[in-house]
C-alpha cells in the first residue's frame, strides 16, 4: 500500500497514457468509416462499387482503381444508373472522407442500405499503398 500513496504519480501517468492510447481506436470506431483494407475485402469479395464522389478534376487527378465518378452534387439524380443492384455494398470515396459521408446518407435515403464511406478518403487509401489511377 505504500508503494500506491509514495507513487500516486506514476499511476496516473500509466492511466493518462493508456487513455490517450485508446482514444485513436474509439475516433476510428465512431466515424463509421471503412478503413482501405476493409474496402478492397467487400470489392474482391462482395464486388462493391466504388462510387468516387468528387469533382471531375479531383478525379482526374487520381482516383480508386475502377472507381466511378458521381460528384455528390449529380448522386441522387445519377446512382440508380451507375449501381442497378441496390444489394451490391457501395464503397464511396472522396478526397478526405467528408464529402463520402454525405454521400452515405444520400445513398441511404435512395434504398442502398450497404453503402459505407471509405474513412479518410482517397488521401488514406494512398497512405495504405493502394493503387491509384488518373484520368
Amino acid at each position: 500500500m505504500n508503494f500506491i500513496v509514495d507513487n500516486w504519480y506514476l499511476i496516473l501517468l500509466a492511466l493518462v497514457s493508456g487513455a490517450l492510447l485508446v482514444v485513436p481506436v474509439l475516433k476510428g470506431a465512431a466515424s463509421g468509416g471503412l478503413s482501405a483494407a476493409m474496402a478492397v475485402q467487400l470489392i474482391n469479395r462482395e464486388r462493391a462499387v466504388v462510387i468516387d464522389v468528387c469533382g471531375a478534376d479531383e478525379y482526374a487527378a487520381g482516383h480508386v482503381v475502377g472507381a466511378k465518378n458521381v460528384p455528390l452534387a449529380d448522386l441522387e439524380q445519377r446512382l440508380p444508373a451507375v449501381a442497378k443492384n441496390k444489394a451490391i455494398p457501395l464503397v464511396l470515396v472522396c478526397a478526405s472522407g467528408v464529402r463520402a459521408q454525405r454521400a452515405v446518407a444520400v445513398a441511404q435515403k435512395l434504398g442502398y442500405a450497404n453503402a459505407q464511406a471509405l474513412a479518410g478518403g482517397i488521401k488514406a487509401w494512398q497512405a495504405a499503398g493502394m493503387p491509384v489511377e488518373k484520368a
